[in-house]
């Protein structure tokens, strides 16, 4: 702490991001990562980039990018909005969407940037219990709010919410601003997207660090009514005007024109993923259904953070969260074949 602090810097609790050990010979199933790399015509886009127009400034609407993406999911670009991660995006949203006269609704088990985005904005917030199941319960959320935000699927769960449910929940508050966080949509979900032209106060983020494999790009996108696209336009506009560089704008728009590599990395991840489950059910762990790239379990016999220090000893890094109600679970992501099989194989003498 240094004297040179705002009071309001002392008081912010940062999030705390995954850890990026740098080890060699490491197997990194803690962060999420894709394990396949990035579509060829993306790199290959980027790497068209590499010229003299580097000294010339990127299209501050990146309009290329909102382009693909308006023809990927058949809106107008109009409805889309790009930026620097989708953590920057869901900032945004934040600060020029959610109200202040009633709590912002979200999971009490959910991605932990939300009170953090809470505490730098000065957003009141309430944290709705998820049930035994670890399931969203759409009626809990029927009751005054200034807005309405959770992962689908939720994460660290990987639980998802079919397009009925967020319905409901559209319905049960039509008056404020809906959120709905979509990182990882794409490893089993069905898109929230097809319920916009139904409901303006609708707005889903997604990121193209997951199913597209461009975690180092740092991408996010917003797809909403133009009205509400226009309010984080706005913010952006008086935070930073170019938040996408040439090569981010490039190698996006054709990840997202690159639908038979998306698809098939998608569905290497999803089978890998149910293979996983049937080997940690196998060592007596409980799973919980996922429809993500990674997996929450846990096992009845054994604590959770004595499992994680295991596994590290062993090379092999898991998410272990402290929270209460999941400090018995460990949050791993679906790696490659042999990252998954190395996985199993250490839990085996644990």
């Amino acid at each position: 702490m240094s004297k040179f602090w705002s009071p309001f810097v002392k008081d912010l609790v940062p999030y705390v991001p995954g850890e990026q050990p740098k080890l060699s010979r490491l197997v990194k199933l803690n962060t999420n990562e894709n394990p396949y790399g990035p579509s060829p015509r993306a790199i290959a886009a980027m790497q068209a980039e590499l010229n003299d127009d580097l000294r010339l400034y990127p299209d501050p609407n990146g309009d290329r990018l909102k382009q693909a993406v308006a023809e990927y999911y058949g809106v107008q670009p109009a409805q889309v909005f790009v930026g620097n991660g989708s953590d920057e995006v869901l900032a945004h949203a934040f600060h020029g969407l959610f109200q202040h006269d009633a709590p912002l609704l979200f999971p009490d088990i959910s991605y932990s940037f939300y009170p953090v985005y809470c505490g730098l904005y000065g957003i009141d917030h309430e944290q709705v219990a998820l049930d035994e199941q670890f399931q969203i319960r759409v009626e809990d959320y029927a009751r005054p709010n200034g807005g309405i935000i959770f992962p689908n699927p939720n994460a660290p769960t990987g639980c998802v919410l079919p397009l009925d449910a967020i319905e409901r929940l559209l319905q049960g508050s039509p008056d404020s601003v809906v959120l709905v966080d979509e990182a990882y949509i794409d490893f089993g979900g069905e898109t929230a997207i097809s319920l916009l032209d139904k409901y303006p106060n609708l707005l889903v983020t997604q990121t193209l660090s997951k199913s597209r494999s461009l975690a180092g790009l740092r991408v996010g996108i917003a797809v909403g009514h133009p009205d509400l696209i226009e309010a984080l336009e706005r913010i952006k506009n008086s935070f930073n005007s170019y938040p996408l560089d040439r090569m981010a704008i490039a190698g996006a728009a054709a990840a997202f024109a690159d639908r038979a590599y998306f698809e098939q990395t998608c569905q290497q991840v999803i089978a890998s993923r149910e293979a996983v489950v049937a080997g940690l059910q196998g060592l007596g762990f409980e799973v919980l259904p996922s429809a993500a790239n990674f997996v929450f379990a846990r096992h009845p016999g054994k604590d959770a953070a004595t499992l994680a220090a295991g596994l590290r000893e062993q090379g092999v890094i898991v998410r272990h969260f402290k929270q209460s109600r999941i400090a018995q679970f460990l949050r791993i992501t679906i790696g490659a074949p042999e990252q998954n099989q190395a996985l199993l194989e250490a839990l085996q003498g644990l």
